[in-house]
């Protein structure tokens, strides 16, 4: 026969054994949901700040060619900077959607803008935005024509644009328009009209 005090024993450890089992599980289940937390790296926006504004975006349709300005209300703050950011956002919202004129993946972001002199404005997109988007000279172009219009439009002083992926310069967008340089409001100007004749 096993002594009283034994068997107190074997079920101390017992129930210790058990409980240390259903804390291991618990914190198993905690490290794995930090862990998926601290997978998801995606920048979420602040919530804007500023009246609605009516605005034009311009929106590059590739298939026809052509470029269309389209009216939209969006709340914009009084900043420059953070007015351009916003109005990109809005545009690249058209560009997410399903039946985008202009197809880019869900993954797709512009995440800065940056006014680097009065009259500079430096459009920072991801890898992805310029990974897939689609080859061809006119459709970069038109992207290209798209993201300047819509700033030289809206945000008053704007006069040059530079595109950039990832904060740093690439040679093209997907093979043919040229991120090495500054698109300028005439030129660009010159290339919407270009387009809408066209229509």
């Amino acid at each position: 026969m096993i002594p009283r005090h034994l068997q107190i024993g074997i079920v101390i450890l017992f129930t210790a054994i058990v409980f240390m089992a259903f804390y291991a599980r618990h914190m198993r289940g905690r490290v794995a949901e930090t862990e998926a937390q601290a997978a998801d790296n995606r920048l979420v926006a602040p919530p804007v700040s500023g009246a609605t504004e009516q605005v034009t975006l311009y929106v590059a349709y590739d298939d026809s060619g052509v470029l269309r300005p389209q009216v939209a209300h969006i709340p914009l703050p009084s900043g420059r900077q953070q007015r351009g950011q916003e109005l990109l956002r809005a545009l690249l919202q058209l560009y997410l959607e399903k039946n985008s004129p202009p197809p880019l993946p869900a993954s797709a972001d512009i995440p800065g803008l940056y006014i680097v002199d009065p009259g500079l404005a430096v459009i920072d997109t991801n890898a992805a935005f310029a990974d897939n988007h689609r080859s061809g000279v006119l459709v970069e172009s038109l992207t290209v024509a798209s993201l300047a219009e819509t700033l030289f439009t809206n945000v008053p002083g704007i006069t040059r644009v530079k595109i950039l992926v990832d904060g740093k310069e690439r040679a093209t967008l997907a093979g043919h328009a040229d991120l090495t340089q500054f698109y300028d409001s005439s030129t660009v100007s010159r290339m919407v009209d270009q387009l809408q004749s066209n229509q």
